[in-house]
């Protein structure tokens, strides 16, 4: 039960806009619960990067390589699996339709400009990438 709690938590915190949309994450399948173990596997790992400027929160709602070994490569690729089957979720579970992955996306890499701290690396609107 404490488990099932700890991704419940998690999957809030990275919905917590389709909340405010009044669309959720209804049904904690093996996919979405393997896509949040996996995140939060990497998580520690993935902020240090940021913290290094080596990855990026890009403008589609994924992180991205910006410079590193094939490690850092295959570390976003695996999160960006996970961001996406979360995002995929949101649109299947709420009915939302194909058209709306795009909007999920662009709202989650919103969320993700915004909680991102100083020194890490953010991509603007118009595709810029700043440091925060």
């Amino acid at each position: 039960m404490k488990k099932f709690v700890g991704c419940v938590v998690m999957m809030l915190a990275l919905t917590s806009f389709a909340f405010s949309q009044g669309y959720d994450i209804k049904t904690l399948t093996p996919d979405v619960k393997s896509a949040l173990d996996a995140r939060k596997a990497r998580f520690s790992d993935l902020k240090m990067l940021k913290a290094k400027g080596v990855v990026g929160e890009n403008n589609r709602g994924y992180v991205e390589a910006l410079g590193g070994a094939a490690d850092v490569k295959s570390l976003v690729s695996a999160e960006n699996v996970d961001r996406k089957a979360l995002y995929a979720a949101i649109v299947v579970q709420n009915e939302l339709g194909d058209a709306a992955l795009s909007t999920v996306e662009g709202v989650f890499a919103g969320v993700q400009r915004d909680k991102a701290v100083a020194g890490e690396k953010v991509q603007d609107l118009a595709g810029n990438w700043i440091t925060k």
